[in-house]
């Protein structure tokens, strides 16, 4: 397993405060549309599926499956990159963290982590093999 390395605090703004105040807590936030039903990620007021403005915070599972993964073994640290589709519809781009980077793959269910940033930022959701 590659060492936890440091990362900068994410930028936030008015539109993205409420998902950084609630990863604080290792809570996952989603984006729904109370339109359509959809979620999306990232998340954003309008929504990308009906372009509602009709959406809200949502507590996320905090669970999916791994869609596609990269490895990457010629870093100086070894790291994997990957799209993972949530239990609630979105697939987001993230990495895979804590594992034997030989052993993920397509398919494989995962669950959120919580990584720490620079200047006491709020952690940045990573994930790792449930």
């Amino acid at each position: 397993m590659a060492k936890e390395r440091s990362i900068p605090a994410p930028l936030t703004n008015p539109e993205t405060e409420p998902f950084w105040a609630a990863a604080r807590r290792s809570k996952f936030l989603i984006r729904a549309c109370t339109d359509c039903g959809k979620a999306h990620w990232y998340p954003r007021a309008i929504c990308p599926h009906c372009f509602s403005d009709k959406t809200e915070w949502k507590e996320g599972s905090g669970r999916g499956t791994i869609y596609s993964v990269s490895v990457m073994k010629r870093a100086p640290e070894v790291y994997a990159v990957a799209y993972v589709t949530l239990e609630e519809g979105p697939t987001m781009m993230t990495n895979i963290v804590d594992c034997d980077f030989d052993t993920v793959a397509i398919g494989q269910k995962v669950t959120v982590t919580w990584r720490p940033t620079k200047d006491d930022g709020p952690p940045y959701p990573q994930f790792k093999p449930a």
